[in-house]
């Protein structure tokens, strides 16, 4: 075998290699003697079928394997000679026009890993913000939570219904005069002002009361998930059977018995935990997002641009998916095109800050566990069908870049935590709107922003949500193959859409489409 540099610029290395036609030939014989002993055929004892024929008649078989197994030992080969580190899958191409009895021929081409040099991190020092959770703040949740808990009881048959009161009412949809299917239901709740139907039908309910009769029309919204009901006007026959009006809820030891619990201190118990989870949460971001910039302010380095690529098509695709669930789908994407060059710079930020958290955590000693491991492809197999799991395990394990892709985020949490361990901090006490804010500034500050965005930019929730990501770098993040994408894809819509008209089905055809709660 032999194998030439042919390009060596930057992070990109390509090798051209030749494997002799006489190895390929001693590499089947080698599989003919492997298998002769189990081959059987008429005319032959078992096992004593000459050579030559289980050639014949397995040739083109253990030719094809023969190739396919040199061609994957030869990219092997050029790893380990060059001591290699290839930043994702490498590109093999097989020689043009390669004919059995021939030297085959096979180009290689990839980028490596930079040599990134873990930074000292000995003098790194991190401020903490921290919430303190209050008896007021506590308080407040669980009178919301009585306040989604309401209870309604019967009004006066002389009360008009207004908003906030609840109604129980048969209903029967027609268009054009012909009842549509799923267009009827008998006694169903609806507050008005929940925002529950479409829009238009609870808004024509308010003055009603108990008894009354009363036809309505609306129109279902353009994305109506049923196509048939899509953009029509419909008449909708309504009998009002009831008009309720809310009670008031008490947050006391009765109310938290009803919620399955032994008393209000128990509740109250539970939400104190919940906010002081979430505040943690709050607090770990702005730590992370405070020694996320101050890495990216030390290093800069040449990054493979296959890595950023990949990055930067995440974010995109995320961002067409934002902006086309936006108000204004035109001026969204109008806007994010216009920028196409700041979230480049992001993605390309996000591989460095990886490719930097990787070198810290393997210079440290930090890795995710076998056990650790195993819980993530168990955890991933579950967005898979039953039938599929498996298969998506046996993946995962025989496709190092699929693993590898799979541990990252686990990996690069651990770093964090492990320079957290490390880092000097001091703790400063500030409200949750504080923290928020802080959060929100360092955003803006960050280096990941791009300098050219506007002071007060519109509809910008799809950018912050790719500047969000900027918390998970791309610490060696390959890309899953194509098909297995491509796999995942397939499976989601053949999961979700059968799920999605059947609900739409079902529910009274007034509803709104669950897009639209």
């Amino acid at each position: 075998m032999q194998i030439k540099e042919t390009a060596n610029e930057g992070l990109k290395r390509a090798y051209a290699v030749t494997i002799p036609a006489k190895d390929i030939d001693a590499r089947i014989g080698s599989e003919v003697k492997k298998i002769a002993p189990q081959v059987r055929m008429p005319g032959f004892r078992p096992g004593k079928v000459p050579a030559n024929l289980v050639r014949k008649m397995h040739g083109e078989q253990l030719h094809a394997q023969a190739v396919n197994d040199m061609i994957r030992e030869s990219v092997d080969k050029v790893m380990t000679e060059n001591k290699l580190r290839p930043a994702m899958q490498p590109k093999v191409e097989f020689g043009e026009g390669y004919e059995e009895g021939k030297d085959a021929s096979l180009t290689v081409e990839l980028e490596v890993l930079p040599e990134v040099e873990a930074p000292e991190i000995k003098d790194l020092m991190l401020e903490r913000l921290t919430v303190p959770v209050s008896d007021e703040a506590v308080d407040e949740a669980v009178q919301r939570i009585a306040d989604q808990n309401k209870s309604y009881k019967d009004a006066a048959k002389t009360k008009k219904a207004a908003d906030g009161d609840q109604l129980i009412i048969d209903f029967v949809g027609s268009i054009d005069g012909v009842e549509f299917e799923g267009g009827k239901a008998e006694n169903t709740p609806l507050v008005i002002g929940s925002g529950q139907f479409i829009p238009g039908f609870e808004e024509q309910l308010t003055g009603v009361k108990t008894g009354d009769e009363k036809t309505i029309t609306v129109t279902f919204p353009a994305d109506y998930p049923a196509e048939h009901l899509a953009g029509k006007d419909a008449q909708f026959a309504i009998t009002v059977q009831q008009v309720k009006v809310p009670t008031e809820t008490k947050a006391d030891d009765e109310f938290a018995k009803n919620l399955g619990l032994e008393s209000i201190d128990k509740l109250k118990e539970l939400i104190r935990g919940q906010l002081e989870q979430e505040t943690a949460g709050l607090t770990r971001t702005q730590m992370k997002r405070q020694l996320l910039d101050k890495l990216a302010a030390g290093h800069d380095f040449a990054v493979p641009q296959g890595m950023v690529d990949a990055e930067f098509d995440q974010i995109w695709a995320q961002l067409q998916q934002e902006a086309a669930r936006s108000e204004d789908p035109e001026a969204m994407l109008k806007e994010i095109e216009d920028e196409k060059d700041d979230y480049r710079s992001i993605a390309e930020r996000r591989v460095r800050l990886g490719l930097l958290l990787s070198e810290i955590g393997q210079k440290n000693g930090v890795e995710v566990n076998a056990n650790e491991m195993q819980m993530l492809i168990q955890q991933a197999a579950q967005q898979y069908r039953a039938e599929d799991r498996e298969r998506f395990i046996e993946y995962v394990r025989s496709e190092p870049m699929a693993a590898a892709q799979l541990r990252a985020p686990l990996y690069e949490d651990k770093v964090v935590d492990f320079l957290f361990d490390k880092a000097e901090i001091t703790d400063r006490e500030v409200t949750r709107e504080e923290l928020e804010a802080a959060i929100e500034a360092e955003e803006t500050e960050a280096e990941a922003k791009p300098a050219k965005k506007k002071a007060a930019p519109k509809k910008k929730a799809p950018a912050k949500k790719a500047e969000d990501k900027d918390e998970k770098p791309a610490a060696k993040k390959a890309p899953a193959k194509k098909a297995a994408a491509k796999k995942a894809d397939e499976k989601k819509a053949d999961g979700e859409k059968p799920a999605a008209k059947k609900a739409a089905a079902k529910k009274p055809a007034a509803k709104k489409a669950p897009a639209k709660k």
